[in-house]
């Protein structure tokens, strides 16, 4: 009897011992966490960066008073966010390592996940996918962890609506899929809706794109639905509206989409940028040439800089968000002078290439024609050369951007031969690009003999005649780089 007490008194100070540590590591959700995190995306979905940072100054002190390093990971993560959507990739690594200090670790694991999701934001911004979904799934793992919460209830969507858009960009399309309805299953808005739809473009299923788009819209004006939501979604109707050649109403939902953005002072430029793709897609075919080049003049300046005066304005309030930081620690001395001297270095750069690409469109305009037709290469090149590197890379999404490039390409050899298998289409489009057998079989980890014989099959089945070069009969298939 006295042994069975004395196991009794040990369970329930154990159950003690645990329940008070689960309390302690989320003893601040309430009072720090949630408001913080709340607004901090309501600022972040108006693109007022300027505030956001304000504001996780001022939250970094309230957590040094309060002995919360977490509270102060928190702050750091949510800066880095900012400059990871703003393109500021140097500033922002240093202060996601800055937060890793303090959340990598933590036994909070809604902290954790936040921690790895911001990474695979960040890896996502420079086009590096497979890290991305790696944080990803580590983000994934530790929310499942974590207690319920309104937190998680608002972070899990998310995290499986940014894993399809990953997913997609590797060309792993049944995956992006199954978590895009996963996102939408958690959180059934108007923005999971948009995603969803826009997978669909992606994949040309217009019919489904549409039902999406057009449900996206219709929540869109019943639902709480942020700026920078409403952005996206006007964008993805006017895109499929354009797909469909419904060129009027297209015009109208990318104007609105333009909009938005200058109501948020043209902030998230990686968005803005598409929409004036899309626009001067959409004037190319209704061939007004002149609204056409110059969207397609905005949408390069967009994609080749960052407007000067929102780096100057993101930079001044993150430097005074590093000068608290500074101040409560010493031995981040050395680590936030360096961040300053970065920030100098970064603007002085991006300020160097503004004024040398404004020089050069200047020289540059001399027809109105001349112009867009260099424009037009310029792009060209653009996605050429990250289609080659696919290639090289023995991408699985390699097919697929090769058609966005050559959109008629692949529909010309299937008009000859129906039956051209997926691995023969993209072995065509290797020869297309001219890569050589010796490259062709080090890039797809084949011997040379089999490069050899892929080739006489693919003669056969396009009908090239034995002494006509093989390279040659594509250039003459596809003359044109923009199509």
């Amino acid at each position: 009897m006295k042994k069975l007490i004395i196991r009794i008194l040990r369970m329930t100070i154990l159950f003690i011992i645990i329940s008070c540590s689960r309390a302690s590591t989320y003893k601040h959700t309430e009072d720090f966490d949630s408001p913080l995190i709340r607004q901090n995306n309501e600022m972040n979905s108006s693109g007022d960066f300027e505030s956001l940072v304000k504001l996780n100054g001022e939250y970094f002190k309230k957590a040094a008073r309060m002995g919360y390093d977490e509270g102060k990971g928190l702050c750091f993560l949510n800066v880095a966010n900012a400059n990871s959507t703003e393109g500021n990739y140097e500033r922002a690594h240093i202060l996601l390592d800055k937060a890793g200090e303090s959340l990598k670790h933590s036994e909070n694991n809604f902290h954790r996940a936040k921690f790895y999701d911001s990474y695979a934001h960040y890896y996502s911004h420079l086009k590096q996918y497979d890290k991305a979904i790696i944080y990803s799934d580590s983000a994934l793992n530790s929310l499942k962890k974590a207690p319920d919460s309104e937190l998680k209830k608002n972070l899990l969507p998310r995290i499986y609506i940014n894993r399809g858009t990953y997913f997609a960009w590797k060309g792993q399309m049944g995956n992006s899929l199954k978590n895009f309805h996963k996102g939408q299953a958690l959180e059934n808005s108007a923005y999971s809706n948009c995603m969803v739809a826009q997978y669909h473009l992606y994949t040309q299923r217009l019919d489904s794109a549409g039902i999406y788009a057009l449900r996206a819209g219709e929540m869109m004006n019943r639902q709480k639905t942020s700026d920078v939501e409403k952005l996206w979604i006007y964008y993805t109707i006017g895109y499929y509206y354009n797909e469909i050649n419904n060129y009027d109403q297209a015009e109208s939902m990318l104007k609105k989409a333009l909009e938005m953005s200058i109501k948020m002072r043209l902030t998230y430029s990686f968005q803005i940028k598409d929409v004036y793709k899309a626009l001067s897609d959409l004037y190319g075919k209704k061939k007004n040439k002149e609204k056409a080049y110059f969207y397609l003049t905005r949408y390069l300046e967009e994609d080749s800089r960052l407007n000067t005066a929102r780096f100057a304005a993101i930079n001044k309030t993150t430097d005074s968000f590093i000068s608290e930081a500074k101040k409560e620690s010493d031995k981040r001395e050395n680590d936030l002078w360096i961040i300053g001297i970065l920030s100098v270095i970064v603007i002085s750069v991006f300020g160097m290439s503004i004024r040398k690409n404004i020089q050069y469109l200047k020289l540059k305009k001399k027809t109105l024609k001349k112009e867009t037709d260099t424009l037009k290469n310029r792009v060209y090149q653009k996605k050429l050369q990250e289609v080659i590197e696919l290639a090289k890379r023995n991408d699985s999404s390699f097919l697929m951007k090769f058609k966005e490039l050559h959109p008629e390409f692949i529909n010309r050899l299937l008009a000859i031969n129906p039956d051209l298998e997926n691995s023969e289409q993209a072995f065509c489009a290797l020869l297309k690009l001219h890569f050589s057998s010796k490259e062709i079989a080090d890039y797809t980890f084949v011997q040379h003999k089999s490069i050899q014989q892929k080739k006489y099959r693919i003669r056969k089945k396009l009908n090239i005649e034995g002494d006509q070069d093989i390279y040659e009969f594509f250039d003459h298939i596809m003359n044109s780089p923009n199509e």
